[in-house]
């Protein structure tokens, strides 16, 4: 069984952050079906774990769901990441959500990554702001990059959105087909004494 965590940073309900990846693991999951494997999709809305994720930056600690969430993305095969774009970049919501993540946990992953927003203009970000990130936290991410602009969602252009969320799909297939991603060991399985700590005696 091949596992994909699909992360969705859309804060509205319903938005096109979410549609945009639901269309992404649809094609993902016609490419990897017809390479003849099973595929397992947990769909994830940062928007369900806003306030957890304030309180791990300055806590240090994944409290509520967010632990159970952050466990199911490091132990995912795949992930496939779609943020809005505000102000040229990604959204602090999204970004805040990798920035707790443990060093190295998505090292080896592929990633497909999305974005979207109201105008082409802001499609840049994904090469200068999203794919970045995933590059320097050593994932493997696909060639094609997939943002959609209001105007996109009506295209029929055979060239438009659809090819490239097809492509993107085809690369991400490929790139699980060949993947090596080191699932690290949870570091709060084993709590350690906070005296322990203290002493600067911890392993």
């Amino acid at each position: 069984m091949t596992r994909i965590a699909v992360i969705s940073a859309g804060l509205a309900q319903p938005s096109s952050t979410r549609l945009l990846a639901d269309r992404l693991a649809a094609a993902a999951d016609r490419a990897l079906t017809a390479s003849g494997r099973a595929v397992q999709f947990d769909v994830i809305e940062l928007r369900d774990h806003a306030l957890d994720l304030a309180n791990n930056l300055v806590t240090g600690f994944p409290a509520g769901g967010l632990r159970e969430t952050i466990g199911t993305v490091v132990d995912a095969d795949g992930i496939i990441a779609v943020t809005p774009i505000f102000n040229a970049s990604y959204s602090g919501l999204f970004k805040t959500f990798f920035d707790v993540l443990e060093p190295d946990s998505l090292t080896g992953m592929p990633v497909l990554i999305g974005a979207t927003g109201g105008t082409a203009r802001h499609s840049l970000a994904l090469e200068h702001a999203v794919r970045p990130m995933f590059t320097y936290l050593r994932s493997v991410v696909v060639p094609t990059s997939v943002y959609a602009a209001s105007e996109d969602w009506a295209s029929a252009d055979a060239d438009g959105l659809s090819a490239r969320i097809d492509r993107a799909a085809v690369e991400f297939a490929d790139a699980l087909a060949t993947a090596h991603h080191d699932r690290p060991s949870d570091p709060y399985d084993e709590p350690v004494p906070f005296a322990q700590l203290l002493g600067g005696t911890a392993s």
